[in-house]
């Protein structure tokens, strides 16, 4: 070794000297400050989903009322119709000729009214007449100058005439009943002719159309389907044990159509009946008021979410989770107080928590809002947020 080269030898030994191992570096950094909770035992809410079908809250099945050949059927599926449009004719022709039957009756009927109106009248005339007849002879005989024959003819001549009055007055009672009966025979064939065209008892749409013109309409036979457009319910069937669950006038979050849960197929609707046991299905049917949407449509399949009893679980704040890919980390805490990165398998996240299904036990101590320079074992101390 030569006379220059021995300070650059105490220059590097010193430097060797006043380096530190890097374990005892770390050692001597102060601990991160952090906020740190204990895992307990919460309740989390649940809920259970439940699918059905989207039908229209008012239906109606138009149906003839008589027997008669359809002439012709003015709509078709998928029409829409104002209440008061007319639907179907059928043939009218004999309904129009019994109505006319009974107009004809009961134009007679009143006029045997009339006719016996003017009977009572005669007779109410001629009784009077026998009454003033027999009341003048019987005061003639009472003054000595009537005979009693004339008396005799004189009493039984207002008897006549009374007996003359109430027949006339039997058969006006008689002809009166006779036209209430034929007016309403009337009244009755005008109806049954009116049932010869059908006619849309409401707005809404034409769903299904069963018969063509020709066809021979029979009373009670269906002939087309009739809903209402604006208003709809969702039905699902739904177990006993979660039946229990459901009440009347409950609030139900509903997915209809749309898988995507795009705006216009999520919304929020009212439980308004729950139907009795099916048994031979062991279900109840829950019928769920929808809010109006343009876009829905009566057949549309649904799903609703009820809202259960809490549950116990174990859960974190959704700020402590670490996403990293599609791994879900938190940062435990040892018991040398050393931050540690820990995999859990995440459940249902709401109300700003996160359900743990695996990965933490209860007891363990959790990182919440991890900073950006926590790493796994940086020494950490903090509390409770």
């Amino acid at each position: 070794m030569t006379h220059h080269q021995l300070p650059l030898v105490a220059v590097v030994l010193l430097g060797a000297g006043c380096s530190a191992p890097p374990e005892r570096a770390a050692h001597a950094a102060p601990p991160l400050a952090v906020s740190i909770v204990v895992i307990r035992p919460a309740a989390l809410a649940s809920s259970f989903e439940a699918g059905g079908v989207v039908r229209a809250r008012t239906t109606a099945t138009i149906a003839s009322r008589m027997m008669a050949p359809i002439v012709d059927v003015h709509v078709r599926a998928g029409d829409r119709v104002r209440r008061g449009s007319p639907l179907v004719t059928l043939d009218g022709r004999e309904a129009a000729a019994v109505f006319s039957r009974a107009r004809a009756t009961a134009a007679s009927a009143l006029e045997a009214v009339h006719a016996a109106e003017s009977d009572v009248r005669s007779s109410q005339a001629a009784v009077a007449l026998a009454r003033t007849t027999h009341d003048r002879i019987r005061t003639l005989h009472d003054k000595r100058s009537a005979t009693p024959q004339e008396l005799d003819q004189a009493v039984s001549s207002l008897a006549a005439a009374d007996a003359q009055l109430s027949g006339a007055q039997a058969r006006m009672a008689a002809a009166a009943a006779a036209r209430d009966a034929a007016q309403s025979a009337n009244d009755a064939a005008q109806i049954a002719a009116s049932y010869t065209v059908l006619v849309a008892p409401f707005d809404g749409l034409i769903t299904e159309r069963s018969v063509d013109p020709g066809t021979m309409a029979t009373p009670g036979m269906p002939l087309l389907t009739l809903e209402d457009s604006t208003s709809f319910r969702l039905e699902v069937a739904l177990d006993e044990t979660r039946a229990t669950q459901v009440a009347v006038g409950q609030d139900v979050e509903v997915q209809i159509g749309d898988t995507g849960r795009s705006t216009d197929s999520t919304a929020a609707a009212r439980v308004t009946e729950i139907g009795r046991l099916d048994p031979t299905a062991h279900s109840f049917l829950v019928k769920l008021d929808l809010p109006p949407r343009p876009s829905w449509r009566s057949g549309l399949f649904g799903r609703a979410r009820f809202a259960a009893s809490p549950r116990q679980a174990l859960v974190v704040p959704a700020s402590s989770a670490v996403r990293r890919g599609q791994l879900t980390f938190v940062y435990t805490v040892d018991a040398d107080g050393r931050a540690r990165l820990q995999p859990i398998s995440p459940g249902a996240e709401a109300d700003g928590r996160i359900e743990i299904l695996a990965g933490i036990r209860e007891g363990d101590r959790v990182v919440v809002n991890p900073p950006a320079q926590l790493s796994d074992g940086v020494r950490v101390a903090g509390g409770q947020p």
